[in-house]
């Protein structure tokens, strides 16, 4: 019987030497922006992706020249929850090294773009320096743990912030790669070969994504990942948490082996057992997920291939413990709550809308200086939402005029004034810098939100909460296939256009049209939301909506997008 041939990525960790590779000599290479092949994919283990300009390639190409190599830098943020001096590093960094904006994620993180590789190892020193890292925020890693980010409903958010920080720092890798090439750490040399106690010497097959959230909320879409852990409180304080697996958003065009998924709810742990039940569903996707076909190495394939309940199985028995049975909970949004709120201790809280999470000044709203000087006397935090907004969290009874006086001078207090529409709308970075994408996505959103605006005003939808999600390609960043309302480029100016995902992120859309030109988008929808102001029940919600009406049927789960795949037992 002839070997299985593992997947090239897995080559590339095997012979990295725990994800050193060569990226110390590739940085010191001056002749190019770029860095090898091999060391583009270790890269993203230390929170980098090599990029370019794609705006600028017909130009260079014409002229001859090299693409106009530059990197993204992901900064680690678990929980969203970062000080006001770590902002104000964030910002400096931004101007003296990135393009002069900062991204904040759909995961909470903070993103840099446009940082040459010159200019990489520095960045990566500031970004120490403000007592934050890149390691695993990108990779075959678990990478950053997201966390409900609201700072006031209850002490049960402060615990659940602990316990993301706790799962965090017991599953960040070992290697000291990381601090070797990016903080001139010292090699330590031993004659034992060195060892990662979790990942082993591959890592994990492809990316893992981790969520905590306190219901009622799911500000943090946690069906939409790998593992989640949803909080059952009780007189305040989480006695425990329901399980959650096989989430994930990547599909490919025209591969049936690869499909959206939302999470299995499997079981209940207890509070103090939460780093633990993290850990051994890790280790269950380094045993026996995928690592020959990449495009079905993500746990949500993992388990649809073994079904909920033999992932179960095997995690009680890595486990050595059963999970309970799981408890009642109750989700009703997925959105955030903008505005001020101040909790029992007189402490407020500003919750903001950030178009895009794009934080930059234009020449009407200086929004990012606006921040840098709220930063400046801010005596709180601020939360990373995975809505990509941001909460100016915790701010005095004292502060709060000061806060509030920047708030309004700079325009940052009518952020929210918006449609329930674009209060609810994510995009991914897609062009001009991400080499997937197929189409606009952060730069055609606001346009395109402005023209379906002009629609649900006139069918009198202006304050309707409607999730709104875009993408420039399938892997879907943004979480498209969960949205009320996607889209997914398909190619230049072009969608697919999806209908009936869940207002709480629990239901998958589905596809409503094929390859839309973008420009035929408004007149498409127009209809349709004229049918949901006219023809909706009380209180029913536009994916609801979708789906009664027969715009669209109720999307299958897992196994029913790939039906004539035959799993296979764990082993």
């Amino acid at each position: 019987m002839s070997e299985k041939k593992l997947a090239a990525n897995e080559g590339i960790k095997t012979r990295s030497n725990y994800l050193r590779g060569t990226i110390q000599e590739g940085l010191a290479d001056l002749s190019t922006g770029a860095m090898c092949e091999d060391d583009q994919q270790l890269l993203k283990f230390h929170g980098t992706y090599q990029q370019d300009d794609r705006d600028l390639r017909p130009n260079r190409r014409k002229h001859k020249l090299d693409k106009a190599y530059s990197f993204m830098i992901r900064v680690r943020v678990p929980g969203g929850v970062a000080s006001p001096a770590q902002w104000l590093q964030m910002d400096e960094i931004s101007t003296q090294f990135a393009n002069g904006t900062i991204k904040l994620t759909t995961r909470q993180a903070f993103q840099f773009h446009g940082v040459i590789k010159t200019n990489l190892k520095r960045t990566m020193q500031e970004i120490n320096q403000a007592a934050m890292d890149t390691i695993a925020a990108c990779g075959d890693v678990n990478r950053n743990v997201m966390c409900s980010p609201n700072p006031f409903l209850s002490a049960a958010h402060t615990q659940a912030m602990e316990d993301a920080r706790a799962i965090s720092a017991h599953l960040t890798p070992q290697t000291r790669a990381y601090h070797e090439i990016w903080l001139d750490g010292e090699k330590v040399e031993s004659s034992e070969e060195e060892v990662e106690p979790i990942y082993g010497k591959t890592y994990l097959p492809r990316k893992f994504k981790i969520t905590v959230v306190v219901p009622p909320s799911n500000d943090v879409d946690i069906y939409a990942d790998c593992l989640g852990f949803i909080a059952i409180v009780e007189d305040d304080k989480i006695i425990g948490y329901n399980v959650t697996v096989g989430g994930g958003m990547g599909a490919t065009h025209g591969n049936d082996l690869t499909f959206p998924r939302t999470a299995d709810v499997i079981g209940f742990c207890k509070a103090d057992q939460i780093v633990d039940v993290a850990e051994k569903v890790v280790l269950v996707q380094r045993d026996f997920g995928d690592r020959e076909v990449r495009a079905h190495a993500r746990f949500k394939y993992t388990v649809d291939d073994h079904g909920p309940e033999g992932i179960l199985k095997k995690l009680n028995e890595y486990l050595g413990y059963d999970l309970e049975p799981v408890r009642d909970f109750k989700f009703e949004d997925n959105g955030d709550r903008y505005g001020w709120a101040t909790d029992p201790s007189g402490n407020s809280h500003y919750t903001m809308f950030v178009e895009g999470g794009r934080v930059l000044d234009t020449a009407d709203y200086q929004l990012r200086t606006g921040l840098r000087e709220i930063a400046k006397i801010h005596d709180g935090d601020f939360r990373l939402t995975g809505n990509q907004n941001l909460i100016i969290a915790n701010i005095s009874a004292v502060n709060r005029p000061a806060v509030e006086k920047l708030l309004d001078g700079y325009g940052i207090s009518k952020s929210h004034l918006r449609s329930g529409l674009r209060l609810n709308n994510l995009a991914c970075v897609a062009l001009p810098t991400c080499a997937l994408s197929l189409a606009e996505a952060e730069r055609f959103l606001p346009v395109l939100l402005t023209e379906l605006e002009e629609s649900i005003e006139a069918h009198g939808l202006r304050h309707d909460a409607i999730t709104i999600r875009m993408t420039g390609c399938p892997n879907g960043c943004a979480r498209p296939y969960i949205a009320e309302l996607g889209f997914v480029g398909k190619g230049p100016g072009r969608y697919n256009v999806l209908l009936g995902g869940g207002f709480h992120g629990q239901r998958l859309s589905k596809l409503f049209r094929s390859d839309v030109p973008a420009e035929k988008i408004k007149d498409l929808l127009d209809p349709v939301f004229a049918s949901y102001a006219k023809e909706r029940e009380e209180g029913e919600r536009f994916g609801d909506f979708c789906i009664r009406s027969g715009l669209v049927a109720q999307t299958t789960n897992g196994a029913d997008f790939h039906a004539n795949l035959k799993p296979e037992a764990l082993a």
